[in-house]
């Protein structure tokens, strides 16, 4: 059987679907622009009462990717090795609802998936291929009440489960409006590990004074025995998250230095220069596309007081656990404005600079939406630095520092012909100098182009990702060859 080459079988599908770009103002030929103008489309919304003030809403949201992956060295699917992969998934599959059952009581759910490919609850290194349930994909995201103390947006308490926290604006962002395909995941500092994807129980407070946009919450972070993958059996002189269940003795009865589970405290500042942020649910959006001026600079801040464990050698023979706080700092500063309204063309720049602290020495890596679920066995000639570094992952989180920038415009309307959207390029850069790499350097970046059919609620985007790939060989971390993917998106959002 011919071999297949899936590069050159995902570069075809994505110049097949986006020739649609090149060649939309040919359709005007056939179809008249005034028939092919959008019209506007009222969101799923039913008025509680006459005055439209208490309202109930839904919307739903779906991302499907076909993508093409340049795999780690060594990586495997399904017991083969695979240097490459094509493979389609969908990245999000949301519902959310959410209303004011008065002008000061708001409430908001939101249900879905993520990640869902052929390996959906799957990627696991221990082989061979384990048995699992596909069908164990969808829960809720959210669950909040909250409520308005002051008849404007000066002050909301709210609680429940919750993306709210602090750090960044892409740790609780808007995932229908990024303004690049996907997120910086870094910021979502302790995801899938503490969290529920991201969201926590919380108490909070979020509000907005003039142009101070603030939030604040307490929430009770999970253990990590929960996060549905086995976790370390083990203490190790690296940093991980503290597992509850090696505190206990063999009557189950928790040993004198258990450090317990203690709770999360964060919050958010964010002075805006122009205009204010939408502030209906606490997520925040990735770019306005020159519906707003929007320009702030922010601080952001995490800390969890023994969050963290490891071994420390107090002589040859005597060794002893330590506990550590988890901290997470973070600058940045954003902006998202119209350039030339008449033109409908826009610009959004972001950057920041976080100062992440796990413990010594912690590393994490991970792959979006894995395209693979192990590493060759002990045969394979190098020796990596992690089980989970098969298939697309990268050290993606790690105490250390780290620096992040993205960019996008907007181009005119009459590029396409306004009837047919727009386009709108995007680049974005993640630089990190992490403790556990002893130096070595990490740095993804993306490039790509969204083509928004009609804004944020249908577009079609191309990205390319470019990551550093590691081996550990003599007490030493190694840098290796970068590896690619390709991935084109379709999102619609009502």
């Amino acid at each position: 059987m011919k071999h297949i080459n899936f590069r050159e079988l995902a570069i075809t599908c994505c110049t097949v679907l986006l020739s649609n770009t090149v060649f939309a103002q040919n359709f005007s030929q056939t179809i008249s622009d005034s028939s092919l103008k959008a019209e506007q489309i009222n969101p799923l919304r039913v008025n509680l009462n006459q005055s439209g003030s208490a309202y109930f809403q839904m919307t739903l949201l779906n991302q499907t990717w076909l993508r093409y992956t340049q795999n780690n060295p060594g990586s495997m699917r399904m017991n083969q090795p695979e240097s490459e992969t094509f493979d389609i998934g969908l990245r999000r599959t949301r519902i959310q609802f959410m209303g004011f059952l008065s002008a000061r009581t708001f409430i908001y759910f939101q249900f879905g998936q993520n990640n869902f490919n052929s390996l959906y609850n799957s990627n696991t290194p221990a082989l061979p291929y384990t048995v699992s349930n596909r069908k164990l994909a969808a829960f809720f995201h959210d669950a909040l009440c909250e409520y308005k103390l002051s008849k404007n947006n000066a002050l909301k308490i709210g609680a429940g489960l919750t993306i709210m926290n602090g750090l960044s604006r892409f740790s609780q962002p808007s995932i229908s409006s990024i303004a690049t395909m996907d997120l910086p995941i870094f910021l979502q500092y302790s995801v899938d590990q503490i969290d529920e994807f991201d969201r926590r129980l919380a108490l909070y407070a979020r509000g907005q004074w003039g142009p101070l946009d603030y939030r604040f919450y307490v929430s009770n972070p999970f253990p990590v025995t929960s996060n549905g993958n086995a976790p370390p059996a083990a203490i190790t002189y690296t940093s991980q998250f503290v597992n509850p269940n090696l505190f206990i003795d063999k009557t189950g009865r928790p040993l004198s230095n258990s450090p317990g589970i203690g709770n999360q405290y964060g919050g958010f500042l964010s002075y805006n220069v122009f205009d204010s942020e939408t502030h209906t649910t606490p997520y925040m959006t990735g770019t306005y596309l020159g519906n707003k001026k929007v320009c702030n600079f922010s601080a952001g801040w995490v800390y969890q007081k023994n969050a963290m464990m490891r071994l420390n050698r107090l002589s040859e023979t005597l060794v002893d656990t330590v506990f550590e706080p988890m901290l997470q700092l973070g600058l940045e500063t954003f902006l998202d404005v119209p350039i030339q309204k008449t033109k409908g063309t826009a610009m959004h720049v972001f950057a920041g600079y976080y100062a992440t602290n796990y413990g010594k020495n912690y590393l994490r890596f991970n792959g979006i939406m894995n395209p693979a679920n192990a590493l060759i066995p002990a045969n394979y000639p190098v020796s990596y630095l992690s089980g989970s570094a098969y298939g697309n992952a990268y050290p993606m989180f790690g105490t250390g520092e780290v620096w992040y920038f993205q960019w996008a415009y907007v181009l005119p309307k009459s590029l396409l012909g306004e009837p047919h959207g727009q386009l709108m390029p995007y680049a974005s850069t993640q630089y990190a100098r992490y403790e556990g790499l002893q130096g070595a350097r990490m740095w993804v970046w993306n490039t790509g182009m969204h083509w928004l059919i009609k804004g944020h609620q249908a577009k079609i985007s191309l990205d390319y990702q470019n990551r550093p790939t590691y081996y550990y060989t003599d007490q030493q971390i190694r840098y290796d060859a970068r590896k690619g993917c390709w991935v084109l998106q379709y999102q619609l959002f009502i």
